[in-house]
């Protein structure tokens, strides 16, 4: 009889550790990455990045750095699965004519990363926010 209790004490902690891994993974990105606090300081980090990195941050130097700023978190707010709506212009009219190669779109990849590493977002959401963003490349990437 002790055995059948175990058996079962044991089934039971499966399907509660199950419940509550499956409940943890319901959770959106936006949820994961820790809602827009946490997006809105990993963009603050990012800009910084941007604005250090001389390989590409004269496609900066005119813009409007706090509308880029909060335009960029509701893009990556809404992207993420968040409440935020982006009003901006879509990727191919906002860089249209600014001659971006794919080593500049890999500079601001490379600068977004460090950006997350520096808040030691994990992997696994990483990796899906920068699946997220990926496709925006063809509209951003121009010679």
């Amino acid at each position: 009889m002790r055995s059948i209790a175990k058996e079962f004490l044991l089934a039971a902690a499966v399907v509660i550790g199950v419940t509550l891994t499956a409940g943890a993974q319901q959770k959106s990105l936006y949820e994961r990455l820790g809602g827009q606090p946490a997006i809105a300081a990993v963009v603050d980090r990012f800009v910084a990045n941007l604005a250090a990195d001389k390989r590409i941050n004269t496609f900066f130097a005119n813009s409007d750095i706090p509308a880029f700023k909060s335009k960029l978190v509701d893009q990556v707010c809404q992207a993420s699965g968040g409440p935020c709506t982006y009003t901006g212009k879509d990727m191919k009219a906002a860089h249209q004519g600014l001659g971006i190669t794919e080593a500049d779109f890999n500079a601001l990849v490379e600068d977004l990363t460090a950006a997350l590493d520096h808040f030691k977002v994990p992997k696994q959401e990483k990796d899906e926010l920068l699946g997220l963003l990926a496709p925006m490349k063809s509209d951003i990437v121009e010679g």
